[in-house]
């Protein structure tokens, strides 16, 4: 497990480069975290060269990591180097990946500065990039040395970013506490006290991950609301009507939620309790209809799936949850006009 500190950014990033040497030093960036975060930590970092990207989950692909290994290369690191990620989940996976792969493996540590990247994406490992239109189809597993988080990032953020990490906030609380999914959704994002949220979001994927850290069970359940949402994400990514991933993973928490009713006999009032309150925060989602059955095909490349079955993580209630549940083609159309029927 990767060591996670939460704190000044910049008292971390001097304590850990007065302890490490590393021959070179390169920063992920995006034109976003160049302009609002770079600022903030740029004197707390030794002689370094600044790698900028698009930002954005379009950009990750395989052709910006050509663009990153090729800094790289023109910059000569070698494996004493390290590759600092400053940004949010497309950072940290790629940018971990980029740095996993070249040279077969150099230094890299994370600092992650949307919620998302906080308390879900940048913790546990998972490394990645997308392919011919599927999310996070080709990657690995490596952590970094270390996360670096600072809840003064979010300050940073636009409202329907932050809201996009809530989404992940509210995942956690549904596979595994009761109580925080009913602090968070009470709460919401005006009242949070972010750096208790990150806390324990964090302390709750990491419980998970130790024990399953490459998803060969257990960690299956942090995939709630991902089935469906990730194909969602991946059908309207590249078209005007683009959703932020924690927008798509609310729709599929609310489809999930009614699969899980369905197929595990998740009472009806927990069904209304969670969608209505999940529906509250993300209030102007929808979806068309005529998009149902291009999206449930994307859903076949989903590394949960086995034999051609699509495999679920469902919830029986919030707090206690289920993985590798079979689901078929006709249950997710269902779930599907679900959510439309709740928008009206």
């Amino acid at each position: 497990m990767n060591e996670i500190k939460i704190g000044s950014i910049v008292r971390q990033l001097q304590t850990f480069f007065g302890e490490a040497e590393y021959s070179k030093i390169a920063i992920l960036v995006d034109e976003n975290t160049y302009a609002h975060c770079y600022p903030l930590v740029k004197e707390a970092i030794p002689a370094h060269k600044c790698i900028h990207i698009s930002a954005g989950e379009a950009h990750k692909q395989l052709s910006t990591c050509e663009q990153i290994w090729s800094t790289l290369t023109n910059m000569q690191m070698n494996r004493k180097g390290l590759l600092l990620n400053l940004g949010g989940g497309v950072i940290g996976d790629m940018g971990g990946f980029c740095a996993a792969s070249y040279k077969r493996g150099i230094h890299f540590v994370n600092v992650p500065t949307t919620l998302l990247a906080a308390v879900d994406a940048n913790i546990g490992g998972k490394l990645g990039i997308d392919f011919m239109g599927f999310k996070n189809h080709i990657g690995l597993f490596k952590n970094p040395e270390s996360v670096f988080i600072d809840p003064s990032f979010l300050k940073t953020l636009p409202h329907r970013e932050l809201r996009s990490g809530f989404a992940e906030v509210i995942k956690h609380g549904l596979i595994a506490d009761a109580d925080y999914f009913e602090s968070s959704i009470q709460n919401g994002l005006a009242a949070s006290d972010w750096q208790q949220c990150i806390e324990t979001s964090i302390a709750i994927k990491q419980a998970v991950v130790k024990n399953d850290p490459e998803e060969q069970g257990l960690r299956k359940i942090l995939n709630f609301g991902h089935s469906i949402g990730h194909a969602i994400e991946s059908y309207y990514l590249h078209t005007e009507n683009r959703l932020f991933h924690g927008e798509a993973i609310a729709i599929g928490m609310v489809c999930e939620a009614y699969l899980s009713s369905k197929l595990l006999g998740m009472k009806r009032e927990l069904l209304d309790h969670i969608s209505l309150s999940i529906l509250k925060i993300f209030n102007d989602l929808s979806l068309a209809k005529s998009d149902f059955t291009k999206i449930i095909s994307l859903m076949h490349q989903d590394k949960k799936n086995s034999n051609g079955v699509l495999n679920f993580s469902l919830i029986y209630e919030p707090g206690r949850a289920a993985y590798d549940i079979a689901v078929d083609e006709k249950d997710v159309m269902d779930a599907l006009f679900f959510f439309n029927q709740l928008r009206g």
